[in-house]
């Protein structure tokens, strides 16, 4: 096994060189190079390095280094024999960042961090769409790409995608449902709840939003860098291999990815996030290996202009070729509102209850009488319910196809008598980003264009 040692001046020229050399004796490595980090306090001049005997990058900028030293000398481990106060914690997260962005295990005295390893089974074009977090966009950013590519969205349709989920409540083994000829209804929904089936997972959420056929999968744990512990997510790549739909978007589960080899990334970030999910821990990775960054909840009080404009600016850091569009999020009714009282369930927080009132009474001629914010709190929903129901004489309960919006929030309507109408959340481009339309198009070509090289090699 090839491997790259990182090495600093703070040790003797010597100690370097026969740490080097234990090292890869214990361990069966084959040092082929090594990376001045910086320190001088222990050398005389950068030529000295040449006593290790082996090839050295330096570089002013240690990372640049690091990078350029993986792609000349290609090796499956980079080893850090550097110390404080060269490197410290935070300076070595963002070494793990690069170093697995390439595929390269980074490992040091007392830790390892593995790349994530994705399956090579997808036999069609695919994108990812991955996120920063639960509740950020994904599912409605993974609908909308899917409605975007055949033709729903206002341009000209350019594939029959389908969508793979990985939600935490899907099914055991992979399920396909056809959106585009399953007429999804409460009564429908509810039924597969009362079979013990979680009704709300995302692939029923993506095949009635999206109209697409969609493959049900689940996954359990996450780790630093997205990888998952357990998922049938292959399975479900397989399942997709086998149907007429020729382009395939893999959606992620809260901050985990698929773990299916696919043709390009779409990463999903809040704008109401903390910076430190882009520059901290493993979020450098995730932007490292993304082809487009969408911000979503780009509005106040979320998030002001300026950390929006602090957000693109730090993606851009780390992966200057990254396209980042900007995006508010506004509910769309899949059934005609207008004249009627809605009470309406979500999982958006309650700063943003005005916002959503303002754009349902506007656009669809509503008259939102209560909103409940408790969508994925189950006992303060019922609660919520229970209270709306009794003071608010509502004719329409609309709901998010998320959380308990069915074995509960739809039950409960539909047993008082209440239609039930759910709703999509639409992106929508604000000034100052990338048209998504546009974006989500050159992804998908892109993609194609990566299969095609990737297929002939």
């Amino acid at each position: 096994m090839k491997a790259l040692f990182l090495i600093d001046g703070e040790h003797y020229i010597p100690v370097n060189r026969d740490g080097i050399a234990e090292v890869a004796g214990s361990r069966g490595y084959e040092a082929v190079a090594a990376v001045f980090i910086g320190g001088m306090e222990k050398i005389g001049t950068p030529e000295d390095l040449k006593a290790l005997g082996l090839p050295v990058t330096i570089d002013k900028d240690p990372l640049a280094g690091i990078a350029r030293a993986i792609d000349e000398f290609r090796p499956a481990v980079a080893v850090d024999l550097s110390d404080e106060p060269v490197v410290n914690s935070r300076r070595r997260f963002e070494f793990a960042n690069l170093i697995l962005s390439r595929g390269v295990v980074y490992e040091g005295a007392d830790f390892q961090f593995n790349p994530p390893r994705f399956e090579n089974i997808c036999m069609k074009p695919s994108l990812s769409v991955g996120g920063m977090g639960k509740r950020v966009g994904k599912t409605a950013l993974a609908a909308h790409i899917g409605r975007t590519l055949s033709g729903q969205e206002g341009v000209k349709a350019r594939f029959k995608p389908c969508i793979v989920t990985m939600g935490r409540g899907g099914p055991p083994q992979p399920e396909v449902i056809k959106g585009e000829e399953v007429r999804i209804t409460p009564e429908y929904l509810l039924a597969e709840s009362r079979r013990g089936k979680h009704a709300a997972s995302d692939h029923y959420e993506n095949a009635l939003m999206a109209r697409l056929t969609t493959i049900g999968c689940r996954r359990c744990g996450g780790g630093f860098a997205g990888v998952v512990f357990t998922s049938v997510v292959p399975q479900g790549a397989r399942v997709a291999n086998e149907l007429p739909n020729d382009f395939v978007i893999f959606e992620g589960s809260g901050s985990s990815m698929p773990p299916v080899a696919t043709d390009a990334w779409v990463l999903v970030i809040g704008a109401h996030q903390t910076p430190d999910y882009i520059t901290g821990y493993m979020g450098p990775y995730r932007i490292r290996k993304s082809d487009l960054c969408v911000l979503t909840m780009c509005e106040e009080p979320m998030a002001d202009k300026n950390k929006v404009d602090e957000m693109s600016k730090a993606i851009h850091a780390l992966n200057p070729s990254a396209r980042v569009a900007r995006t508010v999020f506004r509910p769309r009714p899949l059934d005609d509102i207008r004249s009627e009282k809605v009470f309406l369930t979500t999982t958006a927080p309650p700063v943003m209850g005005d916002t959503i009132r303002r754009s349902l009474e506007e656009n669809f001629g509503c008259d939102v009488v209560a909103i409940s914010h408790n969508l994925s709190n189950r006992p303060k929903l019922r609660t919520d319910i229970s209270e709306v129901l009794k003071k608010n004489n509502p004719t329409v309960l609309l709901t998010e196809v998320k959380a308990a919006a069915i074995d509960v929030a739809t039950a409960v309507a539909v047993e008082a008598g209440l239609r039930v109408v759910y709703a999509d959340n639409i992106p929508l481009e604000i000034d100052g980003g990338a048209r998504l339309a546009n974006e989500v198009l050159r992804i998908a070509d892109l993609a194609v264009e990566r299969f095609k090289s990737r297929k002939t090699t």
